[in-house]
């Protein structure tokens, strides 16, 4: 039985919907992830060199194995415009068996 412990959701703010639907497409035809999720829409504010900044931006939640965290990230880095990306491994506390069964088949 596949353990929630064994699967991450990764967040990953992006510049634009185009920018997020790239990076998603690109774990999920790697591999490197089973899904991503994009949401357009989310306004962030944040401090930037020195100031407030505000950017309208797209969120982007990849599913994949804990294990992959790290090449999940570097590639997401090497296509994300930002110089200081956020990429965040969520850890899943629970997750129904069979979609957990499913990020590991389809990751592995």
């Amino acid at each position: 039985m596949p353990g929630a412990s064994e699967i991450i959701f990764i967040y990953i703010p992006c510049s634009s919907l185009d920018e997020a639907k790239k990076i998603g497409r690109a774990l999920v035809e790697e591999r490197l992830a089973a899904c991503a999720n994009v949401f357009n829409g989310p306004h962030s504010i944040y401090h930037w060199e020195g100031k407030v900044e505000e950017a309208n931006e797209a969120l982007l939640i990849a599913k994949t194995r804990a294990a992959h965290y790290d090449r999940v990230a570097a590639r997401a880095r090497a296509l994300h415009s930002y110089k200081i990306p956020c990429i965040a491994a969520l850890p899943v506390q629970q997750l129904n068996e069979a979609y957990a069964a499913w990020i590991l088949k389809e990751t592995g």
